[in-house]
């Protein structure tokens, strides 16, 4: 049996080691259109930043580390075309333009997604980037160097936006942040989680425009100035984080099923609506534990979960993957944000009969050095207690008690056992009766 797999980074390359461990005779091919596999995107902001300086320890494993496995890699090879009724797909290698097919039994796409470059006006001059690939992290970590650069504008309020903020402020750079929307992670969190958190941006001296949308990029031959509908910054360099989209557009006209922002319809298994084909991670959709219906969460952690599901079915076994609870976290400047389950927005559209609660509370005892705010937000069941959904916000130890309200969403605990739940205490590390007992007994 052929498998071939379009894209080496997160779910193929998962989905490649589990599957040639369980068939060593099959033949595995994979394309990536990079120069590099098993690249850990989630890392550049902080190589950026200057957090860590060996670009290598973002790539868990090399290609020759992987051939050495059985597996056939080759980098810098795009597939352009996908010939579903005859299993073939077409390559272009990227070093020589040479374009060629090739033929498979069982087929997983793996694209991944590319950065949103939203409709800017002269957003192609020197001194514009993305933060998606090495070669732009690389890029933006010498350009944060230059001291001539002093102010950075960064173009989005997502995950990537606001930790490109700290990058930048590592570096002493003045700092602009642009968002479309009124507040930030507006699809995240919740207002009173947000508001925390720009309160730590401004505080912290970072210019907050909300509600703006970037209209141009001044300049000449490299940035000058950053323009939206109301004002004009000045600005030396623009970072463009205004989101991702699935990189599934070769796919047209193959009658694999998508959703509206092309990500690719799968089930439980990884399956495409085309015998054969699977896919997952963060061109495809997951199955989310709380919702109906399939839901894009382009998370490396959902990408490496799936891709390690399709690698057992691609060897004919028929495991489901159960579902994402889109648990997500990030670190603000000094302050730490998690989410699990569902938003209180999420809920309103799912049409549940919920209530929240939202407790503010310390990490731990005065008397040991280190005590915090930390705040909870519970979203429940109105009619059963169960818990829907949690957001954590804190200087300290806020994204580990997420962790711990993501296993209370997946048991369906109540309210009232989340009160009395028998968490560890220590000075250090808590108080008695921790903030997540105490988010529980508040629920009514």
């Amino acid at each position: 049996m052929k498998v071939i797999i379009i894209g080496g980074i997160a779910a193929g390359m998962s989905a490649a080691a589990k599957f040639r461990r369980l068939d060593k005779d099959a033949e595995i091919k994979v394309y990536e259109k990079t120069p590099i596999v098993s690249f850990g995107a989630c890392g550049l902001p902080y190589f950026v930043g200057g957090f860590f300086d060996n670009e290598n320890q973002m790539i868990a494993r090399s290609p020759e580390k992987f051939k050495e496995t059985g597996i056939d890699i080759s980098v810098e090879h795009e597939v352009l075309s996908v010939d579903v009724a005859n299993k073939k797909i077409t390559v272009k290698n990227l070093k020589t333009n040479e374009t060629f097919e090739d033929n498979y039994d069982k087929l997983m796409i793996a694209t991944g997604a590319s950065a949103i470059i939203p409709p800017i006006k002269n957003f192609n001059i020197e001194n514009v980037h993305t933060l998606k690939s090495m070669e732009d992290g690389k890029i933006l970590k010498e350009k944060m160097k230059d001291e001539n650069i002093k102010k950075v504008a960064i173009i989005g309020a997502g995950f990537i936006g606001l930790e490109a903020v700290e990058a930048a402020k590592e570096y002493g750079k003045e700092v602009s942040v642009f968002q479309l929307e009124d507040r930030i992670l507006k699809e995240v969190f919740d207002k009173e989680v947000t508001d925390l958190l720009e309160e730590e941006l401004k505080n912290k001296g970072v210019n907050l425009f909300l509600n703006s949308k970037v209209v141009e990029i001044k300049g000449d031959t490299k940035v000058e100035k950053v323009v939206t509908e109301n004002e004009e910054v000045y600005a030396d360099l623009v970072i463009l984080a205004t989101g991702v989209k699935p990189n599934t557009a070769f796919l047209q006209n193959t009658g694999i099923e998508m959703l509206k922002n092309g990500a690719i319809i799968v089930d439980k298994e990884g399956k495409t609506s085309i015998e054969d084909i699977f896919s997952a991670g963060d061109c495809a959709t997951v199955t989310h534990l709380l919702k109906p219906n399939p839901t894009y969460i382009p998370l490396a952690t959902v990408a490496n979960k799936f891709g390690r599901v399709v690698g057992e079915n691609l060897g004919g076994k028929e495991l489901e993957y159960e579902g994402s609870l889109g648990s997500a976290c990030i670190k603000v400047l000094d302050m730490e944000a998690g989410r699990t389950g569902l938003t209180e927005s999420e809920a309103t559209n799912s049409g549940i009969n919920y209530k929240t609660v939202f407790v503010t509370d310390k990490n731990q005892t005065d008397y040991y050095p280190g005590q915090e705010s930390i705040a909870i937000k519970l979203i429940y069941n109105a009619d059963t207690k169960v818990i829907l959904g949690a957001q954590v916000v804190g200087r300290k130890d806020a994204v580990q008690r997420t962790n711990a309200l993501a296993v209370a969403i997946y048991a369906k605990l109540t309210t009232e056992q989340l009160g009395m739940m028998d968490f560890c205490y220590s000075p250090p590390f808590a108080r008695t009766w921790d903030v997540l007992n105490r988010a529980g007994n508040v629920a009514k």
